[in-house]
């Protein structure tokens, strides 16, 4: 089984400021770490299934300090895809059929479930939004420096990509699986992404 998807990224997270578990692998700012992980496909196929245009996110819940285990997460799935679609996408996000997120399933205590929900993903002039449902409503606006570029992460061991635009959240409500945050000003991310297994 083999597989290969591209598109655009977007994480938001409880976090005040930049998450430190990204840049430091310290500890977050706040008692538990709650985090969206967005994936937008533009192209690609996972065993021979086409899944370009469809999108997936994994959303959860670490300690303050992620690698002490115990996660619990759960993943939303396009309301667009087929059934053969969306149980490729579940392969991927929970990383039983390998790629960049099985490196975190020995950390899950639980799976929260899987939730099909209708979801829009765009990016225009840099700000990324994504709506699942009713569940979640988040948008990032990426920090510009003097010379007007985006401000980037560098060099972090991170599953999307080694370099993240720095997007604070501009609007955020997450609500779903049991987990809810959400305030403008919390942790933000963007970058395009490239996984094959």
């Amino acid at each position: 089984m083999t597989w290969a998807i591209s598109g655009t990224y977007l994480e938001n997270c409880n976090c005040n400021a930049v998450c430190p578990c990204t840049w430091g692998s310290g500890p977050a700012d706040t008692e538990h770490c709650y985090f969206l992980l967005a994936f937008r496909i533009d192209h690609g196929a996972v065993d021979g299934v086409d899944v370009s245009g469809l999108t997936f996110a994994v959303l959860g819940e670490t300690p303050k300090l992620m690698t002490d285990g115990n996660w619990r997460w759960g993943v939303l799935i396009d309301a667009a895809a087929s059934e053969e679609q969306s149980a490729r996408l579940q392969g991927v996000a929970t990383g039983t059929l390998g790629g960049p997120m099985a490196a975190f399933a020995p950390l899950v205590r639980d799976l929260l479930g899987v939730q099909r929900v209708p979801i829009s993903f765009e990016v225009a002039a840099g700000v990324a939004r994504a709506r699942f449902g009713d569940l979640i409503d988040v948008e990032l606006a990426p920090v510009r420096g003097i010379d007007g570029k985006d401000v980037t992460l560098g060099n972090v061991g991170h599953p999307a990509n080694s370099t993240l635009t720095i997007a604070p959240a501009t609007r955020s409500h997450v609500s779903a699986f049991g987990i809810t945050y959400g305030a403008p000003g919390t942790s933000g991310f963007t970058a395009p992404f490239s996984w094959s297994a």
